[in-house]
């Protein structure tokens, strides 16, 4: 009986000893994988901070920058050609159905005016189809061009307003709203849509390409793109803003200095282009008899055709000579 006794508590310390060593090897494995997760998490996140120290690098923000204007450059080069894309930056919205209109009224009254004054069909007809398809695209141009100027002129002013916003704790879109509120027109319009866009659901970056789809600036362009750019990198935004300002505030003072040192160039292209047609209207109007074979004859007609063309080079060169794009 002491020989059983002494056998089954042998076999229970065996058992016990088998079953102690076994949960030490089971806490072991435990505390070996809980140590292999933390170096795994912090592996993760060394890497995590090496990619976005490797983003704020000068570097690869610079390139980023120069491929987010590369990208920019060719929406507004596509966007430019559209008669729908020149009325939204005009102010006139996007249906272009008045144009075509107005076009075709303004070429039918012209061509019918020149047929009452006695001239040919064929000069009607080219009278018309200069007053309908060359006067509404120049009026469209001057009225977007000056939209954009009032929007370029009070657009340093709106940064700033976003810079002292976030400086003092105000969410973006807050400033946003503000500039929308307090701002000049088109400025107003254009940041009011921004925030309604951005209230509705809409992602930033996609706001702000159809706001520059309505107003192609370059001011708005770098605006947005340091926008995108602080959003996927990071970094102090009311820094990047407030450099941002100080390069429009000096692009809009090497402007100014441009436009006053080209004046006198700019005058001397519209003496020169204003003068022949000047000449030919105070000629016909004191002597018409010695005018008038130059419009009945048909060797005037070619005079006038030839004299059309060369004037319309000489124009298009002291252009191209005295336009400086910023």
């Amino acid at each position: 009986m002491l020989f059983i006794l002494a056998g089954v508590l042998g076999f229970i310390t065996i058992a016990g000893l088998g079953l102690a060593l076994a949960g030490g090897d089971s806490q072991t494995a435990k505390a070996a994988k809980r140590a292999q997760h933390i170096g795994g998490v912090a592996v993760e996140r060394q890497a995590a901070t090496r990619n976005r120290a490797a983003a704020n690098a000068p570097d690869v923000r610079r390139q980023a920058i120069l491929k987010a204007l590369k990208d920019q450059e060719r929406k507004q080069k596509k966007a430019t050609l559209s008669i729908a894309a020149r009325m939204q930056a005009a102010g006139l919205g996007g249906d272009v159905r008045p144009f075509w209109i107005v076009s075709v009224a303004l070429g039918v009254i012209l061509a019918l005016i020149v047929l009452v004054l006695g001239q040919t069909p064929l000069v009607a007809l080219g009278a018309g189809f200069a007053a309908g398809a060359g006067l509404p695209r120049w009026l469209l141009a001057v009225l977007a061009k000056r939209r954009a100027g009032k929007f370029t002129e009070a657009f340093s002013d709106a940064i700033d307003i976003i810079v002292r916003g976030v400086k003092s704790g105000l969410p973006l879109h807050d400033c946003l709203r503000i500039i929308g509120q307090e701002s000049p027109e088109p400025l107003a319009g254009e940041f009011r849509m921004l925030t309604e866009n951005v209230g509705m659901g809409v992602p930033m970056e996609a706001a702000l390409e159809k706001m520059y789809e309505r107003m192609p600036t370059s001011e708005l362009r770098f605006f947005a793109i340091v926008l995108s750019i602080q959003q996927k990198t990071g970094g102090n935004l009311s820094e990047a803003l407030g450099n941002l300002s100080a390069v429009l505030r000096a692009r809009k003072l090497m402007k100014e200095k441009i436009k006053a040192l080209s004046a006198e160039a700019v005058a001397s292209a519209l003496i020169i282009g204003a003068l022949p047609p000047g000449v030919v209207v105070l000629i016909s109007v004191t002597s018409p008899a010695y005018m008038q074979p130059l419009f009945t004859d048909p060797r005037g007609h070619l005079m006038l055709l030839a004299a059309g063309i060369w004037m319309s080079l000489g124009i298009f060169v002291m252009r191209k000579m005295i336009n400086f794009k910023f």
